[in-house]
């Protein structure tokens, strides 16, 4: 009697916990098959298109000052120097390869590149990928047909770029004002 006591506690106890198994193995799976990125990549695009992470102008403005003292690494190597930026409007936006809400608004920010003047408008795609990862963000680039100039840290980066979440985009006016700050897909 008490083995079959003991067998029916054990299929109440599995009855109970077998949903949790189920989730735990699905995300484990999803997650070491790499399918987790596309699904957030979806779930964060379809976000988008209904608008509900739809910016709003009044929290976007900032007007401080940019620091220019800093470097970049343009897609060849060479080391370029953000005070060639001056006095130019500036779209900056950082991101990652491996940031699904980033990959989610790269799209739309080539849309807003091909629409605007090169010698009014400068884009500075920065990403923040590991050092070393420069050939995993030019066949990400290239796979993809983007054309805006893509960039990565040459040392320090000012501590208003040094942004918690990424995406982050900034828009700096030719007076050097911080004058756009959006943080999240837009």
């Amino acid at each position: 009697m008490s083995k079959l006591f003991q067998n029916i506690n054990f299929r109440k106890a599995f009855a109970a916990v077998r949903p949790w198994l189920i989730m735990i193995l699905l995300l484990l799976v999803l997650r070491y098959t790499g399918a987790i990125a596309g699904l957030s990549f979806l779930a964060n695009r379809a976000l988008m298109t209904t608008g509900v992470m739809d910016a709003d102008p009044e929290e976007l403005v900032t007007d401080k000052d940019f620091e220019y003292d800093f470097s970049l690494k343009n897609a060849d190597g060479q080391s370029v120097a953000f005070t060639e930026f001056k006095n130019k409007t500036v779209f900056l936006n950082i991101w990652a390869t491996w940031c699904g809400p980033c990959r989610v608004e790269m799209p739309s920010i080539q849309n807003l590149y091909n629409s605007v003047d090169h010698g009014k408008i400068v884009f500075v795609m920065l990403s923040v990928d590991a050092p070393g990862h420069e050939e995993k963000i030019s066949k990400f680039v290239t796979e993809k047909g983007y054309t805006f100039p893509v960039f990565t840290p040459d040392g320090y980066l000012p501590k208003s770029l040094r942004v918690p979440t990424i995406p982050t985009t900034f828009v700096i006016s030719p007076a050097g004002k911080i004058v756009s700050k959006k943080v999240g897909a837009a």
